[in-house]
């Protein structure tokens, strides 16, 4: 069955989040370690007023799996969950970690992050900091915004810089990371 575009770039946006629950359910030696991993970023997005999305998650972790889950949670929410449960049911229909999606559906989200973390929140700087690790090892404009994170938490937002060696695409993530992070400084 084919996923809709909107959904697809959805998942994309939230791949690592949807990873990361899977991880944390699954029975084996590190999923402690993966849960307290998951709590940190799930304390984060209930600061981003993620709060119904959250609340689902915390129940899946403990063992909820039906799909009563889904109701009352807005179109984003569903499709991330829907994924979620999805991938717990069959890995192989979790989305690609490595592929990037949309930049105007991604930046958000990382400048909500970066934000929080530039003003001191602990967790956030956490979570943006195991997300730089793990861009760092991506290949092409995913390592180079990695190598970026801690210039974007200092307050650069020189695009000519950010933007050194990217491909259009990169740039354009890039672009629109900046644009969004200065309009969270306005606010």
């Amino acid at each position: 069955m084919a996923i809709p575009e909107r959904d697809q770039q959805i998942r994309m946006a939230h791949a690592t989040l949807i990873h990361q629950v899977v991880r944390a359910c699954q029975h084996n030696d590190q999923q402690a370690k993966e849960r307290k991993e998951l709590e940190s970023v799930l304390e984060v997005a209930l600061q981003q007023g993620w709060t119904d999305l959250v609340r689902v998650i915390r129940a899946i972790a403990s063992g909820q799996r039906d799909e009563a889950l889904l109701a009352g949670l807005d179109e984003e929410d569903t499709v991330i969950v829907t994924a979620i449960l999805q991938g717990l049911q069959n890995p192989a229909t979790l989305p690609d970690i490595n592929q990037q999606g949309d930049p105007t559906q991604a930046a958000p989200g990382l400048a909500q992050m970066i934000h929080a973390a530039s003003r001191g929140d602990a967790q956030a700087l956490q979570v943006v900091s195991a997300m730089a690790e793990q861009m760092t090892q991506a290949p092409g404009d995913m390592a180079r915004l990695g190598g970026n994170m801690k210039r974007l938490i200092d307050g650069e937002r020189d695009a000519d810089l950010l933007c050194k060696g990217m491909s259009a695409s990169g740039e354009q993530l890039m672009l629109n990371l900046i644009d969004e992070l200065n309009k969270l400084a306005l606010q």
